[in-house]
C-alpha cells in the first residue's frame, strides 16, 4: 500500500525549463520525478510528482507544492533528508508531510501568492539579473500603488491573459495586492494573492503597473483594462525572472479564504 507525501520546496528557475516535464528538457517536474523514483528503487518513473501547478521558464519559487505516492512508509524528516541529499543546488525541499491519499496538490489549492521584483536604476545589478526585471527608466511609485488595489474583487481578467491560455473562463479573485518600495535596495516589490491566476496573468498585470508608473497610462486605467476584456489593450508582459511563486494556499491555512476550488489549470 502506498503512501502519500505533500512536499513544500524552492528552487532557481533560471537554468530549468519550466515547472512541466518536456521532452528533452530539464524542469523541476522532470528532476523530482527522477529523485522520488530513485529512492522508491523505480528505475521506470512508476511514481509520478503533482505540483499545484505550473510555472514558465525562469520563473522561481519561495514555496512550490506538490505530492507524489511512495511504495512505502518512510517518515516525513527521513523523506526531507533524503530527497535533500540528491537534489541540485537549484532546489530545496523545505517541508515533507505525510497526508492523506485523498489530497492533492494541485485540486485542493484555494489560492496562490505571487511576487514580482523590479530592480531600478540606470544599470543591471549583476547579482540581481537573474531574481529581478531592471528597469531603468523613472517609476512614480505613489501611481503605481494606488492602481495596483484596483485589481482587488472577483473580474474577467480577459485583458491580462497571454494567448497561449487554455480556453475557459478568465474569471479569478484576487484577494489582495500589496506595492512596497526599498529605497535602500532600490527596488520595487509587488504581491498578488488570489484564487488562482491564469497564463502570464501576473507578468502582464506587471506591465500595466509599470506603464501607470511611467505615466504613460492614466492611474485608473486598470478599471478600463477589466471593462473591454481586449487582451491587446494591455499590450505588454514582463519577463519572467522578476516572478517568484511565494505562497500556496490550502483549506485552513487561511480563513478568510478557505473554500475548496478545483480549477484546470491556473
Amino acid at each position: 500500500m502506498t503512501q502519500r507525501y505533500k512536499i513544500t520546496f524552492a528552487y532557481d528557475g533560471t537554468q530549468f525549463a519550466g515547472f512541466q516535464r518536456q521532452p528533452h528538457q530539464r524542469t523541476v517536474e522532470g528532476v523530482l520525478t527522477k529523485l522520488v523514483n530513485r529512492m522508491a528503487k523505480q528505475p521506470d518513473g512508476t511514481f509520478g510528482v503533482y505540483g499545484s501547478g505550473r510555472t514558465d521558464a525562469g520563473v522561481h519559487a519561495l514555496a512550490q507544492v506538490a505530492h507524489f505516492d511512495f511504495p512505502f512508509p518512510i517518515p516525513a524528516d527521513k523523506m526531507l533528508k533524503g530527497l535533500n541529499s540528491m537534489c541540485p543546488l537549484d532546489i530545496q525541499i523545505k517541508d515533507v508531510e505525510i497526508v492523506s491519499d485523498t489530497f492533492h496538490a494541485r485540486y485542493d489549492v484555494t489560492g496562490k501568492k505571487y511576487l514580482y521584483r523590479l530592480a531600478l536604476g540606470p544599470f543591471t545589478d549583476p547579482f540581481k539579473r537573474f531574481y529581478t526585471a531592471h528597469w531603468r527608466f523613472p517609476l512614480d511609485f505613489n501611481r503605481m500603488e494606488t492602481a495596483i488595489q484596483d485589481l482587488v474583487g472577483t473580474h474577467n481578467f480577459a485583458s491580462f491573459v497571454a494567448a497561449g491560455a487554455k480556453p475557459g473562463s478568465r474569471i479569478r479573485t484576487i484577494f489582495s495586492t500589496q506595492a512596497t518600495y526599498d529605497e535602500a535596495a532600490q527596488e520595487i516589490q509587488l504581491e498578488f494573492y488570489g484564487d488562482g491566476f491564469m497564463y502570464n496573468q501576473v507578468r502582464i498585470m506587471t506591465a500595466v503597473l509599470v506603464e501607470i508608473g511611467m505615466k504613460k497610462r492614466p492611474v485608473d486605467d486598470i478599471q478600463r483594462l477589466l471593462a473591454v476584456q481586449d487582451r491587446q489593450q494591455a499590450r505588454l508582459t514582463m519577463p519572467a525572472h522578476g516572478l517568484f511563486l511565494k505562497r500556496v494556499y490550502y483549506p485552513g491555512d487561511d480563513p478568510k479564504h478557505s473554500e475548496k476550488k478545483r480549477r484546470e489549470r491556473d
